[in-house]
């Protein structure tokens, strides 16, 4: 099992920046694909970005590529999501998720495959 905690989100204005971090318990010898998803009020809940066991692969929403970049720190079990040139539709409650499941490139930023999640971080860009 996994249990995943994020922190790093706030208000903050168009233009600037923000770094979340999940910090990710494991109970398990799984390897597992790691990402953020979002959630705006009254849209579905999006794959944001998301990476691979290794760190070796990634992907990202189109919405944000070129803005925002994920790493992992497999020694210190921490995720991160960096948030640059953030606009108001950023706005949302970003999560955690974690997943044990066999995914592809193209399942692996799909929410529906992750089966850990975090409680979620709010993230207002606004002026």
């Amino acid at each position: 099992q996994l249990q995943l905690v994020e922190s790093g989100g706030g208000l903050v204005q168009p233009g600037g920046s923000l770094r979340l971090s999940c910090t990710v318990a494991i109970f398990t010898r799984d390897s597992y694909v790691i990402g953020w998803f979002r959630q705006a009020p009254g849209k579905e809940r999006e794959g944001v970005s998301c990476i691979s066991s290794s760190g070796g692969t990634t992907k990202y929403a189109d919405s944000v590529k070129g803005r925002f970049t994920i790493s992992r720190d497999n020694a210190k079990n921490t995720l991160y999501l960096q948030m640059n040139s953030l606009k108001p539709e950023d706005t949302a409650v970003y999560y955690c998720a974690a997943t044990t499941r066999s995914t592809n490139i193209q399942t692996m930023c799909v929410a529906d495959k992750y089966n850990y999640w975090g409680q979620g971080t709010q993230v207002t860009v606004s002026s």
